[in-house]
């Protein structure tokens, strides 16, 4: 009789168990790379299309105020999966930082509560992954074709195109576990990032469309030092042949690593859609200002046929999603790891506290939860996402986590998350931009810049959306500057930032 008690006991634990693990939410995070929310639909994009991420937006949750705190691909996912700010989560930036994957990450949180954990695609924090069940990540930056992956199995050359592929295998991988449990799969995509090569059956997509040229695409900079000292010119510093596959000549192109990989179809069709349009370039003769527009323009049609490629495998995510019957009970995510310049400024990529680089796409939907078609003025930062998801799992956020779970906005999207939204960009090399700190604070962005450029930066978004004029040294603002230095130095530390500290109190 005793022995009959404790086998029941414990078949009935392990059927609670089970029911727990089945009510909790999967979770599908995908994650481009320098996809501008400037290009997307979702957000009134005049110039892309991209309807399968707007399929998230319109079943979901969009926020037009989501940031990052550190504008660049590395540091930002591993915000992503500490909830830490750089500083703490030890990866500053791409070029001398090792990320520590045996820190704590909101994936190791969920395993322990049952949930098989995977990682698919572009990762850029190294290859000796924790955390993770399953991962297949691209070696490094990865390769828009025959790219290679990492996995427990070592690295394996893979025939295709990149956002195929990692979809394919994202696929795969649902296929292979049983999604009866709950599951977190992560999917980074190589898309947007430079440099900007379709997948063949986009070419032409966008190649007859209009692109008006930004207001600011002639900023002269002035007021704004590091600004004046970049190199992220698409008229200066965008390559013809690199870049915009201007190559003189078939060996020149196939000389580029990015061709070297290519099968032969690939390179004929490549040669076939790109030597015509090098040919007319060089029958113009342009030069001046009508180079740099030509250059901006083809910019554009490679980004977003680009895009294009990486958007219709979104799509396929969805389909099996539905197909499975996985839709009701499965958070969905799309971000990028931060925005970009689309011509804003005159500029291509990233890093500057400016809207374009420090804002970010952000969209969700989780059906049982949030309602469709909404969006949402409350400000968040990447940092907040890890802890957003512990709470929806029902996992207590750890105590080292820097960021903030805004479930009560996906609650109710008039709520309020953030006031202020802290910055600190460490990098100091590639294009030149200048290290900076600093708060966007309502109306207002304060942004100390240092190294390169000493010097303080003021904007008014309201008058000056574009950020174009600095009044820092404008005597109407000064009991602005001197309240927004009084929240950066909060805020600071409050994020414990001892770096930044140091710096503020530095005269200049």
């Amino acid at each position: 009789m005793i022995k009959r008690l404790i086998m029941l006991a414990v078949v009935m634990g392990n059927v609670i168990i089970s029911h727990a693990q089945q009510s909790k939410p999967n979770v599908v995070i995908i994650i481009s790379d320098d996809h501008s929310y400037q290009t997307i639909g979702a957000y009134g994009s005049k110039i892309g299309r991209t309807p399968h991420i707007d399929r998230i937006a319109q079943e979901g949750l969009v926020f037009n105020n989501a940031y990052v705190n550190n504008s660049i691909c590395g540091p930002s996912r591993a915000t992503l999966l500490t909830g830490k700010y750089s500083h703490k989560n030890g990866f500053k930036d791409n070029e001398t930082s090792h990320f520590d994957f045996s820190q704590n990450l909101f994936v190791k949180d969920l395993q322990r509560v049952g949930y098989k954990t995977a990682w698919i695609g572009k990762i850029h924090l190294g290859h000796k992954l924790q955390g993770f069940n399953y991962f297949d990540i691209l070696d490094d930056q990865g390769h828009y074709f025959n790219p290679d992956f990492i996995s427990y199995k070592g690295t394996e050359r893979v025939e295709g195109y990149v956002s195929d592929i990692v979809t394919d295998k994202a696929i795969n991988w649902l296929d292979s576990i049983d999604t009866k449990n709950p599951f977190c799969l992560v999917i980074g995509h190589k898309a947007t990032h430079r440099t900007w090569m379709p997948d063949p059956k986009d070419f032409g997509t966008y190649d007859n469309d209009e692109f008006p040229l930004p207001e600011t695409f002639y900023d002269d900079y002035s007021s704004r030092k590091a600004a004046a000292g970049q190199e992220m010119s698409i008229d200066k510093d965008m390559r013809m042949g690199y870049d915009l596959k201007m190559f003189e000549s078939w060996e020149k192109m196939l000389a580029d690593g990015n061709f070297k990989r290519m099968n032969e179809t690939q390179k004929k069709q490549y040669a076939a859609y790109y030597q015509p349009i090098y040919e007319k370039l060089q029958a113009d003769k342009l030069s001046g200002k009508a180079l740099a527009e030509w250059k901006y323009r083809r910019y554009m049609i490679d980004y977003l046929n680009t895009a294009q490629s990486m958007d219709r495998n979104i799509g396929r995510v969805l389909d099996y999603l539905k197909a499975n019957n996985l839709e009701q009970n499965t958070i969905v995510i799309y971000l990028s790891d931060q925005g970009f310049y689309m011509g804003e400024h005159g500029w291509f990529d990233k890093r500057f506290m400016y809207q374009e680089s420090f804002r970010t796409p952000f969209i969700m939907k989780y059906p049982a939860l949030i309602k469709n078609g909404v969006h949402t003025d409350a400000s968040i930062v990447n940092a907040d996402v890890a802890p957003t998801l512990l709470e929806l799992a029902g996992v207590k956020r750890p105590s080292d986590m820097q960021g903030k779970s805004f479930v009560p906005v996906l609650k109710s999207a008039n709520k309020e998350h953030r006031k202020q939204i802290f910055y600190h960009y460490f990098e100091n090399g590639e294009h030149a931009v200048s290290p900076h700190f600093g708060v966007k604070a309502g109306r207002y962005k304060l942004i100390r810049f240092y190294k390169r450029v000493e010097s303080w930066e003021l904007f008014d978004l309201q008058n000056d959306p574009n950020e174009l004029k600095n009044v820092y040294d404008d005597p109407k603002y000064k009991d602005v500057v001197k309240k927004l230095k009084k929240a950066l130095l909060k805020q600071i530390k409050e994020f414990e930032d001892k770096e930044a500290e140091a710096i503020f109190n530095t005269k200049i």
